[in-house]
């Protein structure tokens, strides 16, 4: 996926339980389906909200303990 013409690129493998990764972007929705497709898709779970940080909108995503 692309934000602003810049690949969202993830390191799912080094995505531990109990941490969690902010991605500032305007299409909040969007970004959070791809993020609860591609979880869903590697059997990670994790919890995802749409967010305002610093007054900056994102999508915050947490990782569960499997």
């Amino acid at each position: 996926m692309k934000i602003l013409n810049l690949p969202l690129l993830i390191e799912w493998n080094k995505f531990q339980p109990g941490t969690s990764f902010f991605v500032p972007c305007l299409d909040r929705k969007g970004v959070q389906n791809f993020i609860l497709q591609e979880a869903k898709r590697l059997g990670l779970s994790v919890v995802s909200k749409q967010v305002i940080e610093n007054k900056i909108y994102g999508v915050r995503t947490w990782r569960n303990e499997d």
